[in-house]
């Protein structure tokens, strides 16, 4: 018997972490929607992944599109049948110095944008009872790390947000869980790195494993609990960080 072919939802799809998220989705027969504010970049990775790929632009920021936004994936595709909430910025700033607008700036993007679309998600996915949501926290949720005081407020968020929605929403056939990225080779980190030799030195000294993560690592690590092998797994935060988060 051939069975219907999974609807995934993945935000900031087109690069970084939620682009190899989305490859790995595609590579297991998942039809994947991808959401970013840059439409060059998501028409790019619709080309490359085939008609296994769709994309929708939307600025998460602006909560008031969100709805309509969700309305549009549903009428056309489907309920999703995963939804994973990647997309995310950052600001790296002495504390005294991040201003009100630069706080609420990352707040709104990281952690209020989740909860809107999350909760529109979940409407659909309620009706049908199931689905499978990832969010996407941090190190900086771990443990404290300085100069991104907004970004480790909107993490920690995340993570306490992932549990309550798996307590009310698991009952209802809705799995929550988390990834908790350590340090990971992309572009954003790398900027962050290599300018500055003296945090790139300690997160090589606090991570056993001493390298960076690829982003496949962390994908697969999506794959794991968006599938069928995860199915008694709710309301966890899963660290994917070569130990860097119990590392001494």
């Amino acid at each position: 018997m051939k069975t219907k072919t999974k609807l995934a939802v993945v935000t900031g799809g087109a690069s970084g972490l939620g682009l190899a998220t989305t490859k790995k989705f595609i590579e297991n027969n998942i039809k994947t929607i991808i959401i970013g504010r840059d439409e060059k970049k998501l028409q790019t990775a619709s080309d490359i992944f085939g008609h296994l790929c769709d994309y929708k632009v939307c600025d998460l920021s602006d909560l008031s599109g969100i709805p309509a936004l969700v309305d549009e994936i549903t009428a056309e595709f489907g309920t999703p049948d995963i939804l994973v909430n990647n997309a995310g910025i950052n600001m790296k700033k002495p504390y005294t110095e991040v201003t009100d607008q630069d706080f609420q700036s990352i707040i709104q993007t990281n952690l209020t944008s989740v909860f809107v679309l999350s909760r529109e998600v979940v409407a659909k996915m309620i009706a049908v009872g199931t689905g499978c949501i990832i969010n996407i926290s941090s190190m900086a949720s771990q443990y404290g790390i300085p100069y991104v005081i907004a970004y480790t407020a909107s993490k920690s968020a995340i993570e306490g947000m992932t549990r309550a929605m798996a307590t009310e929403l698991s009952p209802q056939g809705i799995r929550v869980n988390c990834v908790a990225p350590g340090f990971i080779a992309t572009d954003m980190s790398a900027k962050a790195l290599n300018n500055d030799p003296e945090r790139k030195s300690k997160v090589f000294s606090r991570t056993p494993m001493g390298k960076l993560g690829d982003p496949e690592d962390i994908a697969d690590a999506v794959l794991y609990l968006s599938s069928d092998a995860a199915r008694y797994i709710t309301g966890v935060i899963l660290p994917v960080d070569g130990g860097n988060s119990i590392g001494f």
